[in-house]
């Protein structure tokens, strides 16, 4: 398998690359700056830099080609000097995640993998969550955007999946995924895994939580295939 992955030096898709790399899969990972790849070198990982607020379209699509699928855990949207910060990063995740979904259209690559958080939807229309602070509001408000932007583009088959609040916990192996959980932490060790099982058996168009649980990874993703009758 071959992977384009957008914000690879996060603490996430870093471990994303890992377990790819280690089972023998290409992976091609996107970073904003010289100073992020630099990060990467002893990860070994074939990294371009390539700054999403400022790419074109046939930039990334060169990247893109040949690839089995794309995925999106960047976090983009640096506060500009005298401006809105929240108002700018959401608006710069969703411009990033739509231009990387726009490349993988014109490269015809379809299997598109988001990752985006547990609570987007307390940020719908506008709304403020009591309780949050501005920079966890913000992050939210700028996962929903590229949720909505990416959403809105057909030639691509996305699934987002919505970790809950993430630590740096040794992984478990063990979660609970669905729709409609209760809020908790995931070790981002469990939420590389699980990306990597979505990499594997993609669900498009499906919206996916998942936090730490008592069901080893492989069977949650299994169980999810499975109607409520099979299930029992």
């Amino acid at each position: 398998m071959r992977v384009v992955i957008a914000g690879v030096h996060g603490r996430v898709a870093r471990r994303l690359a890992q377990r790819l790399c280690a089972r023998g899969d290409a992976v091609i990972g996107l970073v904003p700056t010289p100073e992020a790849e630099a990060d990467l070198v002893a990860e070994r990982l074939d990294t371009v830099v390539l700054d999403l607020e400022r790419a074109r379209v046939d930039d990334l699509a060169a990247f893109v080609v040949d690839a089995d699928a794309v995925v999106f855990a960047a976090g983009v949207g640096a506060e500009p000097a005298g401006g809105d910060r929240g108002a700018h990063r959401y608006a710069a995740d969703r411009a990033a995640a739509v231009l990387l979904a726009d490349a993988a259209e014109q490269a015809a690559v379809r299997p598109y993998l988001l990752m985006s958080s547990m609570g987007v939807e307390s940020v719908a229309d506008g709304a403020t969550p009591d309780g949050e602070d501005d920079d966890f509001v913000d992050y939210l408000r700028a996962k929903l955007a590229a949720e909505d932007g990416v959403r809105n583009r057909p030639a691509v088959d996305m699934t987002v999946l919505r970790p809950g609040r993430l630590t740096d916990e040794p992984g478990t192996g063990r979660v609970d995924v669905g729709q409609n959980l209760p809020f908790g932490e995931i070790s981002r060790d469990d939420v590389a895994d699980v990306m990597l099982s979505l990499l594997d058996a993609p669900r498009p168009g499906q919206v996916l939580e998942v936090v730490a649980g008592s069901t080893p990874i492989g069977e949650a993703m299994v169980a999810l295939t499975l109607t409520p009758g099979e299930r029992a």
